[in-house]
């Protein structure tokens, strides 16, 4: 590894702290080296709040030495006013004469405005420093501005011999395949996403909430498709502990924290959600089930990832889990006696 990816690894490993919280930012790390030596490092933590090349510099105890620091950073700095002053900016005003950038900016806004502002200053810029690993770091944000919609995770836990559910579930609604451990950690994820989405049948059968609740952090809104409107308004997941879109083909309506979205249901649904989803700005998706709602995001092809919890138990027969024909397996690991497989979609 050169001195270059290095640091430039030292700015992911940064910029991961901002997971979840960053929304509708994409997530930043950033180093400020003088003399082979890191002497300032920063990430962006919120939306709204300082970007990451601000904090680095911030962090610099001896302003002097930035007249001959380079700076690295993840993502091309800014260069446009939002809620923040454009990073690239401070960077010239600082007379920090040598910029390594990751990845370019998808950002209509930015695309490589920043790196232009910088060279016509007379920075000397250097791009594309572990790129590929700098867009998988951001490859909500990526999938959002290239694609026009969001990352979409498809998720569902199964039994050891293949299926969702068994044949008869009265005996206990939801049936729980999985350990706490597979439950906290399907709870991280989803802290990490903007938004949860599930079927009529899914919230008819389990009543779920959707919510985060064994990992500290923001639930994600709660995407429900319920074409008719069948699903009693008793049910958790329109209580307040989330806002909720109610996917439909009825009305077109708000009240409080629960929006009513009429879509095409004829059409091709998966689309018609990822529509309604970049409407609304959200980067991220998790797909939770049923099968059938699982099913259609692997028909149309729209999904990027997808995380499979195996559990001990087997049921002989019921609802069979879905298949992954696309799918190339990622990564497996075990979670005290449950096996999670992530995929991703081969087209990637």
């Amino acid at each position: 590894m050169t001195p270059d990816e290095r640091y430039m690894s030292r700015c992911i490993q940064l910029a991961q702290n901002g997971l979840g919280t960053t929304y509708p930012n994409p997530m930043v790390g950033s180093v400020i080296v003088h003399n082979d030596k890191i002497i300032g490092e920063g990430w962006h933590q919120q939306a709204g709040k300082p970007h990451a090349e601000v904090n680095a510099i911030a962090s610099v105890q001896d302003v002097s030495m930035l007249k001959d620091a380079t700076i690295y950073v993840s993502l091309e700095p800014c260069s446009h006013f939002g809620k923040t002053p454009p990073c690239s900016d401070l960077i010239i005003e600082k007379g920090i004469k040598k910029v390594v950038i990751g990845a370019v900016d998808p950002n209509p806004k930015v695309a490589g405005a920043g790196i232009r502002k910088l060279t016509e200053a007379g920075c000397e810029v250097v791009s594309g420093v572990l790129e590929q690993e700098c867009s998988e770091l951001n490859k909500r944000f990526f999938t959002f501005h290239s694609e026009k919609r969001p990352y979409i995770i498809l998720k569902w836990a199964q039994s050891a011999d293949g299926f969702l559910a068994p044949a008869q579930r009265s005996e206990q609604k939801p049936v729980w395949i999985t350990n706490a451990h597979s439950k906290q950690l399907a709870h991280k994820m989803r802290a990490n996403e903007q938004a949860i989405l599930v079927g009529t049948q899914t919230v008819l059968d389990d009543n779920p909430s959707l919510t985060t609740r064994s990992w500290k952090g923001e639930s994600p809104i709660r995407v429900i498709l319920d074409r008719s409107l069948r699903i009693p308004r008793e049910s958790k997941v329109f209580n307040k502990d989330a806002p909720t879109l109610i996917l439909n083909d009825q009305t077109q309506s708000q009240e409080g924290h629960l929006h009513f979205e009429k879509v095409d249901f004829s059409e091709n649904l998966a689309s018609e959600v990822c529509r309604v989803l970049y409407e609304h700005q959200l980067q991220s998706l998790i797909v939770e089930g049923g099968a059938q709602t699982l099913q259609t995001f692997i028909d149309s092809n729209l999904w990027d990832e997808a995380w499979v919890f195996k559990g001990a138990i087997r049921f002989e027969k019921g609802i069979t889990a879905p298949s992954l024909v696309s799918g190339a397996m990622q990564s497996e690991r075990n979670v005290k006696g449950d096996i999670l497989t992530i995929y991703k979609n081969n087209r990637l």
